[in-house]
């Protein structure tokens, strides 16, 4: 599942492969924004962490697990 991160004041995002559910991203997310913590964390495929202070969270878009074309044919 890939899951863009827009940061304030950062005019690129942060683009996140990860194996949780949309449901469990957003279960996290809202754990993030409920707790005293003050940060979003988020581990990718290859085990690294990526961690966003909620003041700093711009946006966050949970991608669809849908395949993308490949090639030039542009149909699946």
């Amino acid at each position: 599942m890939e899951i863009k991160i827009g940061v304030r004041s950062v005019h690129r995002e942060l683009v996140v492969e990860t194996d949780l559910t949309a449901e469990q991203v957003e279960s996290e997310i809202s754990a993030a924004l409920a707790s005293s913590a003050g940060v979003f964390t988020l581990t990718d495929v290859g085990g690294r962490k990526v961690i966003v202070p909620i003041a700093s969270l711009g946006f966050i878009e949970i991608g669809g697990e849908a395949m993308r074309p490949v090639g030039f044919g542009g149909t699946l």
